[in-house]
Order: structure tokens, then C-alpha cells, then sequence
């Protein structure tokens, strides 16, 4: 279904991002947001999906800026990769490569983000100084550490942040945050750990991903089209 194109950040720097368009007139675009495991097969299926529910979806690979190509597994070794890659990057060079997605998305009408993992933060960054008209976050543990950065960190547009009470990674104490900082975004928890969308996971919880992706399609339904 999908396609690699590249898009051109502010700064000059190209990227590859993968491209699946809907069958028809789109209802909207969708920036898709990787985890730290980059534009991997997992971040693809889920471009596709968006795709089949008629939007114009485009998955940036964000790691570019450090290493192209790379796609990574879920073992502690991949997951050490990604985190040597994704964390250093901060928050100005994916902001650049989500502006770029997010232009490109426009040619469907209305843009909305979402994000996973590392991307459920960048898509809260989205909300917050990216151009588009909403925005879904999956369990982003970087989210606090965005409010604690100096940076702008109040969503401008309709944001819904989705979290696992099992979750080791994130405090449910980090969730209350941003709840009280943050009391019109639409914050939900599930009896999950992080990860819970992702099928190709041990820690996939088919309750809760189904749950979340009718919220979140709901949620782009009202605010996309």
C-alpha cells in the first residue's frame, strides 16, 4: 500500500519517510510517529492502517538524522540502539523532520499526529509547536521531561495521551502531571504496559489496543474529518 519518499526539513536535512495513501479522496492526513525502533515494519502496518481508515498517513524516519535506514527489533540489544539514537536527538531536529511530514500531510486536508513510545512524545511536541490540528500520544515517557526542558510544552490544538497502568517505564505519578498541567487533554489509562499497541511485542494487550485505536480514530473522526 505504501510507498518511501522524502521530505526536506527547514534546515536542509532529507529525510525518507514511507508514504500509504487511502483508496479515494482522503479524509484528513496523519503523521505517524515512530518508536525508537525506527520506521520499522510494526510503524509501516500502522501507516496502513491509518490508510485504510482514509487517511493520508506518512511515517517520518526521524533516526536519519543520525543513521538512515536503520529499522530495529524489540531485544534489550535493539532497544539499547534506539535509545542511543532517539534520546540524543532532543526535541529541535524531530520537530523540523514532524514540520516537514506534517507539510506534506496537508495536501489531504486537516493533519492530525500520533505517536508511540518515544513518538507518543514527540507527538505531545506536536500539539505543542508543530502545525496540526490534533494530536495522539501512546505512551510517552518523555513528556515531563519536555514541561522540565524550557521548552513550550502547552498543547495548542486537541491532544489524547493514552498510558498502561503497567507500565515501568512511566510513573502513574508522571500521568497525574500532565493531567494537572494539561486538564483539557483527554488522558486514558489501560490495565497495560507500555508497548501495548505493538503486535510484534510480548507485551501487546489486544484489549487495550483495540480500545485505544477506536478512541483515537474517534478522536481524528471529530477533529480531522
Amino acid at each position: 500500500m505504501g510507498e518511501k519518499i522524502q521530505l526536506t526539513a527547514a534546515d536542509g536535512h532529507v529525510l525518507d519517510a514511507y508514504r500509504a495513501e487511502p483508496q479515494g479522496s482522503p479524509r484528513g492526513g496523519v503523521v505517524v510517529i515512530q518508536e525508537i525502533f525506527g520506521v520499522n515494519l510494526h510503524i509501516r502496518e500502522v501507516a496502513d492502517g491509518y490508510a485504510r481508515q482514509g487517511y493520508l498517513a506518512i511515517a517520518p524516519a526521524l533516526f536519519d538524522r543520525k543513521q538512515r535506514g536503520l529499522e530495529l527489533g524489540y531485544d534489550e540489544d535493539d532497544i539499547a540502539v534506539g535509545r542511543d539514537i532517539a534520546f540524543p536527538l532532543g526535541w529541535e531536529g524531530p520537530r523540523l523532520d514532524l514540520a516537514a511530514a506534517a507539510s506534506g500531510a496537508k495536501a489531504a486536508g486537516k493533519v492530525g499526529s500520533v505517536g508511540y513510545c518515544w513518538g507518543g512524545s514527540l507527538s505531545y511536541l506536536c500539539a505543542c509547536q508543530v502545525d496540526v490540528d490534533c494530536a495522539v500520544g501512546y505512551y510517552g515517557g518523555q513528556i515531563t521531561k519536555l514541561m522540565d526542558s524550557g521548552e513550550e510544552a502547552t498543547p495548542k490544538v486537541p491532544t489524547m495521551l493514552h498510558f498502561g497502568t503497567q507500565d515501568a517505564g512511566i510513573p502513574l505519578a508522571d500521568v497525574e502531571r500532565i493531567r494537572a498541567a494539561c486538564p483539557d487533554v483527554r488522558v486514558y489509562l489501560y490495565e497495560a504496559g507500555h508497548g501495548f499497541n505493538c503486535d510484534h511485542r510480548g507485551s501487546y494487550d489486544e484489549t487495550a489496543c483495540k480500545q485505544a485505536l477506536e478512541r483515537t480514530l474517534a478522536f481524528f473522526g471529530e477533529h480531522l474529518g
